[in-house]
């Protein structure tokens, strides 16, 4: 699994995709569509999406990955996992198929997710990409709209070395004919979406362009957002994800709907309201700016690249506390040295490392860390790592768990609830190893 060993598994080409689909008669052609790209946001993007459309009454597909805990999470209709039969079923049903073809991890994933949409009779299913665009698996479907959040600095080694030749990747994803929306207007790579969609004679918007931030404030752990279209229509929006860089993110959204609405789509601004009031509870989104506790502050965050880790670190300054405390591992594919950089030196660091192949260990990490002034202890896993800080950390600490999207996924809710209420009970060590059990 790419997910689990990186750049060795994965495949440079859409063939074994399009032989799974024709396989299963062209699941994904029986359904309509929504493409979502981008190095950043792309997850918050696709769920705000999914339960806007599932508000407004259409039945949901919703592709996504990594999974934080469960496979099933990558595959979702109206916010309802897949069953553990179904995917059972589709692997048997494909065997002789997958002995035949060999096909990767995430194309035998994209073939389960089409041909469970379809089965379901979605109305619509947001498809994010895995990674890139033009070769990502999912690109092999002609959707009603495609969306390009921004465009970064990650995996550098499979899609190019500057933004440019990113950009380029992503932007296979812009279809004949077919709205793209680009997220963030970056001029480095403008040229690259204007160029691509002229030649496929794709409209193009900038979401950025269209509508502008006035005002964003926190409130009980919920975000409001003021924002102006260009007709300086103002309208205020909640949502249940609190990160700041949601307030990009949901320029992109709006810009979507607008687009969607044109194309005839019944959604109004209530049901835009209504769901991203409740975007976690109707998609199972998390990992994003995650608030699990106060007094200290826990926040678990998926940032892992160098523009992940610049948001969160304005997010941080931005967040009144004592003492920061960082639980940081990350993979060995991923630019730790850029990322590290980033990160505060004032804080106190518990180095440690997620149970998968790609980790990179927790004191070669630390050996890197303290070339830039980062300096902690280390910890064999989360864990570990949360239960020394229980008895470190003070009420008015804020607590950051990040680096790696598998070692958010390690960390056990109850359990870390369980360490701040002094219950040491057998209940709360079995907890404590609940997220590990996922990858042992």
């Amino acid at each position: 699994m790419f997910s689990r060993i990186g750049p060795p598994a994965f495949k440079h080409d859409l063939g074994n995709t399009i032989q799974l689909c024709e396989s299963l008669d062209n699941p994904h052609q029986k359904f309509k569509s929504i493409h979502i790209a981008g190095t950043n946001g792309k997850g918050s993007v696709s769920h705000m999406l999914a339960a806007i459309l599932q508000t407004a009454g259409y039945k949901t597909g919703l592709y996504t990955s990594p999974h934080l805990k469960d496979f099933r999470e990558r595959i979702r209709v109206n916010g309802k996992m897949i069953s553990e039969a179904d995917v059972i079923d589709f692997t048997e049903m494909i065997k002789s198929q997958i002995e035949k073809i060999s096909p990767s991890f995430f194309e035998v994933t994209v073939a389960m997710a089409f041909h469970h949409f379809a089965k379901e009779e979605v109305d619509v299913a947001i498809i994010e990409t895995g990674l890139g665009g033009r070769l990502d698996s999912t690109n092999v479907i002609k959707p009603e709209l495609s969306i390009i959040t921004n465009i970064g600095m990650d995996h550098m080694n499979m899609l190019g070395d500057t933004l440019e030749k990113i950009a380029v990747e992503k932007a296979g994803i812009i279809k004949e004919g077919v709205p793209v929306i680009i997220g963030e207007l970056q001029p480095e790579v403008q040229q690259v979406f204007e160029d691509t969609a002229a030649t496929k004679k794709a409209p193009i918007s900038f979401a950025s362009e269209q509508r502008k931030v006035l005002q964003y404030k926190w409130d009980k752990n919920l975000l409001q957002i003021e924002t102006e279209d260009l007709y300086r229509n103002k309208n205020t929006w909640q949502l249940d994800l609190p990160g700041i860089y949601q307030t990009k993110n949901l320029l992109t959204i709006l810009e979507a709907c607008s687009q969607l609405q044109h194309l005839g789509w019944n959604i109004t601004e209530q049901h835009i309201g209504e769901a991203l009031s409740q975007v976690k509870k109707l998609t199972g989104l998390h990992g994003r700016w995650e608030i699990i506790h106060n007094s200290p502050l826990i926040v678990l965050d998926v940032a892992h690249n160098v523009d992940g880790i610049k948001q969160l670190t304005q997010q941080i300054e931005m967040t009144p506390h004592q003492q920061l405390h960082i639980v940081l591992g990350m993979v060995k594919d991923k630019d730790v040295d850029e990322a590290l950089k980033l990160l505060p030196a004032k804080a106190r660091y518990y180095f440690t490392r997620s149970n998968v192949p790609r980790a990179l260990p927790e004191e070669e990490l630390a050996t890197k860390a303290a070339a830039y002034g980062l300096t902690g202890k280390t910890f064999p896993n989360a864990s570990a790592a949360l239960y020394s800080l229980s008895h470190r950390a003070t009420k008015k600490d804020l607590v950051i768990v990040c680096g790696s999207i598998f070692l958010v996924g390690e960390v056990s809710v109850s359990a870390v609830k369980a360490m701040w209420q002094g219950e040491n009970d057998l209940s709360g060590a079995i907890d404590m190893l609940e997220g590990i059990r996922f990858f042992g």
